[in-house]
């Protein structure tokens, strides 16, 4: 599922709502980055579903190795 409706052809650079250009036939991707806010209003339900207070977050991120 698209989470953006108008999309960029990675190609030939046309736009259009569908993941398939109907240009040139290329892959198209979404046109621009989400909207992000440092005052999101649902920042707290996010945190909340993905659990990030937990120890078992904390294990999945990632660490540099004692070389690095």
């Amino acid at each position: 599922m698209v989470r953006q409706l108008i999309q960029k052809c990675k190609i030939c650079g046309a736009y259009s709502y569908n993941l398939v250009c109907p240009e040139c036939g290329g892959n198209s991707q979404a046109a621009a980055p989400l909207k992000w806010t440092p005052e999101d209003p649902q920042a707290h339900r996010r945190r909340k579903m993905n659990e990030v207070e937990s120890e078992k977050w904390n294990d999945t991120l990632p660490s540099l190795s004692e070389e690095e």
